[in-house]
């Protein structure tokens, strides 16, 4: 039977405490205010009898003479076919106009897939992006964050990706927001023709916090009900700074003593709790991960980015426009390198980033106005056309067509004893 307590004795910010026993962590609850207006909340800690709630919405307009009705149950999201080409806020509500979503109700914020029913990962999501596929690949069931600053084109990199990969579906959480990338979220989806397979949750700057937090296990939850029904589902997470700064902010709220830099000493746990949603299931679908990590100040050293480092299998450093090749790691590219891919892949690869990086020293020494030598000048010509053809990010190829590229472009700087390929490979794939 639900209790109906009316009575809130105290309220900070989108916070209010109310006396009750008999609640549970995550529980929810229903707030019916005196204009005869419902509100919902979440119960966040309890000491004793005094239970604090984060509600929805905020508290305007909630007074402390309102009832608040404990549902006995946790947030769920709603799950079905219906949810494709759909956008909901972090609350789980239709912000698209559209009809209200029948489906199945599903908990949210559940433990990861059992390891037991995991696959090792070994196929590779290809994405035409020739810094991901030649140098970094992105292996299905993977999580991989995209490091970078405010103001770097992540957003619509993860919108490429979202395009050129063969996913069943894209499920897209959005935290922090402002209402122009919302917006180019949706204009992507529909000039790329993928919104009946996409399903945005939505978190804007302007909505409160606790739905920040409650977006991507909305969009996870549903992910993992696609995979289990033997979709391949491909989820993009996007801010994860503001996910964590949402924490923080609630934390502070509660009068939580601050660990590093003024975050929850769970900052780790409630990163990993997301992260960690990424699988391959035996005998049914997948989830792949990739996210969005803005650094303050470009600080790797920062708390969110150096705790989801430990949590992640690499990162894509987006820097100035492109995807750093020296920065970036894909931990699991060893396993479909010249394995799924063809055979000169890794040579290939690894003959390109070693010249690039010796071409770094040349540009020094250009710099600073020494006599170059003929191998300078060759370095420097190759970084012009790596950086043209590989490292920009409108550039639109196949894997394979990228490896031939690359030849191309090697064959075009320099001699077949200079790049440091097996001649087996030169031999066969030198052009001409």
């Amino acid at each position: 039977m639900k209790k109906v307590h009316d009575r809130i004795n105290d309220m900070r910010g989108n916070l209010i405490t109310v006396t009750a026993e008999g609640s549970c962590l995550g529980e929810l609850a229903r707030i019916d205010k005196s204009d005869g207006l419902s509100t919902y909340s979440q119960v966040l800690q309890f000491e004793r009898d005094q239970v604090t709630l984060q509600v929805f919405g905020g508290t305007r307009g909630i007074s402390t003479g309102d009832k608040v009705i404990f549902l006995k149950r946790q947030m769920e999201a709603t799950y079905g076919t219906g949810l494709l080409g759909r956008r909901l806020n972090g609350a789980g509500v239709v912000i698209d106009g559209g009809p209200e979503i029948i489906g199945e109700q599903i908990p949210i914020g559940t433990p990861s897939f059992n390891p037991v029913r995991r696959v090792v990962a070994r196929q590779m999501v290809r994405t035409n992006i020739p810094m991901i596929d030649v140098f970094n690949c992105l292996v299905k069931s993977q999580k991989i964050p995209i490091f970078s600053i405010p103001g770097e084109p992540y957003n619509p990199l993860l919108m490429r990706i979202a395009n050129q990969t063969d996913a069943d579906v894209v499920v897209i959480a959005g935290m922090g927001l402002t209402f122009d990338d919302y917006q180019a979220f949706i204009d992507n989806a529909e000039a790329a023709g993928s919104t009946q397979k996409t399903v945005m949750f939505v978190h804007q700057a302007t909505d409160p916090a606790v739905e920040c937090i409650l977006a991507p296990d909305m969009a996870l939850a549903c992910a993992e009900k696609f995979a289990t029904a033997g979709k391949n589902v491909l989820v993009l997470l996007t801010d994860m700074s503001a996910f964590a700064d949402a924490i923080k902010e609630i934390a502070i709220t509660m009068d939580q003593v601050p660990s590093n830099r003024g975050y929850p000493g769970s900052l780790y746990s409630d990163l990993a709790a997301r992260y960690e949603k990424a699988v391959d299931i035996e005998g049914s679908g997948s989830i792949t991960l990739v996210s969005v990590t803005t650094m303050p100040g470009g600080d790797v050293t920062h708390p969110i980015p150096d705790n989801t480092g430990y949590i992640t299998e690499g990162q894509l450093y987006l820097h100035n426009g492109s995807i750093d090749p020296f920065g970036s790691l894909s931990r699991l590219k060893q396993l479909v390198i010249g394995k799924v891919t063809r055979e000169d892949h890794g040579d290939v690869a690894n003959a390109m980033i070693r010249l690039y990086a010796e071409s770094k020293k040349s540009r020094e020494r250009q710099s600073m106005g020494f006599r170059l030598s003929r191998w300078d000048e060759k370095l420097l010509a190759y970084a012009e056309l790596f950086e043209k053809k590989m490292m920009n990010l409108e550039v639109n190829i196949t894997v394979d067509e990228a490896l031939d590229l690359g030849w191309e472009i090697l064959a075009e700087c320099f001699s077949r004893q200079e790049v440091g390929i097996k001649h087996a490979f030169i031999d066969k794939y030198w052009p001409g």
